[in-house]
């Protein structure tokens, strides 16, 4: 189930850290709602324009936090505009994060993603379902190690799920998938 958060309640100009610290306490309750399964929607509808210092203690805190503190969620933002998407990138560059961005009903990455975990995780998205390494593995072309190397990489960072799975063999598997 999606929690959103409407940014542009806020206002259409969201400067400075403080103001990222009210928006941030504004938004524990819902975080404490989230279940395993559930994502985090961050809608900047409304909003023209962050600078770095808010995108840095809003998106940066929460990537940074998330994966630790709410294990099984996702957290992702839409409706960036130019401006928006600018900052939010080098802010989560800068601190060496990533995020989910859904954007004309496609999922893609925002910051800092090396070019091997963003092919990754738009094969997880293209399959559309639960996808095992080895399936990867063989559409990408990579290594079964290196596959099981990003798959882990994109799970500690909170942008994949992993699952366990039965193979067609029976045995157990892990399967990654996007969201729910």
């Amino acid at each position: 189930m999606d929690k959103r958060l409407e940014l542009g309640r806020y206002g259409p100009q969201l400067w400075t850290r403080e103001k990222a610290r009210e928006v941030r306490t504004a938004l524990d309750p819902v975080l404490d709602e989230l279940r395993a399964g559930d994502t985090l929607v961050i809608d900047t509808k409304g909003v023209e324009v962050f600078d770095y210092s808010f995108a840095n203690e809003l998106f940066g805190k929460i990537v940074l936090s998330f994966p630790r503190e709410y294990p099984g969620r996702f957290v992702i933002v839409e409706n960036l505009t130019k401006y928006t998407r600018e900052n939010l990138d080098k802010a989560l560059d800068g601190m060496g994060l990533v995020m989910i961005e859904r954007k004309g009903g496609g999922l893609q990455l925002v910051g800092k993603v090396h070019p091997a975990d963003e092919k990754t995780f738009e094969a997880i998205v293209r399959k559309g379902g639960a996808v095992t390494a080895a399936e990867l593995s063989e559409k990408l072309k990579v290594n079964l190690n290196a596959m099981n190397e990003r798959l882990s990489k994109l799970a500690t960072l909170g942008l994949v799920r992993r699952e366990k799975g039965i193979s067609p063999a029976g045995r157990e598997q892990f399967e990654y998938r996007v969201l729910g």
